[in-house]
């Protein structure tokens, strides 16, 4: 349809052209079901345990193609996988040694790092995985990981990618 809203979208406006240097904010947030235990710990949370978490992740670069930062589907590709492996799993401290072989001897889903499973270090293991996919994105210059553990709880890290 000549003359439509939708043709004055697509031609390229000045603000348009102002738009592709500028940075855009992004973000994309996840759901899963997990346990864990923190062995170290004086109080209750030494105890097998599970939490409802939340990711929340957020990129920041400019536009290409004057439309995305990113591809949702694209985002989705890196971490849908990941948490399909942790949904309703075990995630365990690799020096946890009693409470894997346990879990293992029962058939139980697990999935073990080798770090103690706070919220801290949940957020540098799914850092570590976007900082190797997102590093071939050359118009993206930061990211932001946050998991919540709670409804109220949460750690959180940013860290430049250009």
């Amino acid at each position: 349809m000549e003359g439509s809203r939708w043709d004055d979208f697509h031609h390229k406006s000045e603000l348009q052209k102002e738009l592709k240097l500028e940075l855009t904010k992004i973000g994309k947030e996840y759901k899963w079901e997990m346990s864990h235990r923190l062995p170290f710990h004086e109080g209750p949370c030494k105890n097998i345990h599970g939490h409802t978490y939340r990711l929340i992740i957020e990129l920041e670069g400019t536009l290409v193609n004057e439309a995305m930062v990113v591809d949702y589907y694209d985002i989705d590709q890196i971490f849908k996988p990941i948490l399909q492996q942790l949904d309703h799993a075990f995630l365990c401290d690799k020096d946890d040694v009693e409470v894997i072989d346990f879990l293992k001897s029962q058939g139980f889903k697990l999935f073990v790092i080798d770090y103690l499973t706070t919220s801290e270090n949940i957020v540098t293991f799914f850092l570590e995985i976007a900082k190797k996919e997102f590093k071939y994105f050359d118009n993206l210059h930061s990211l932001k990981i946050r998991v919540y553990e709670t409804e109220d709880a949460y750690a959180e890290r940013t860290v430049k990618l250009k």
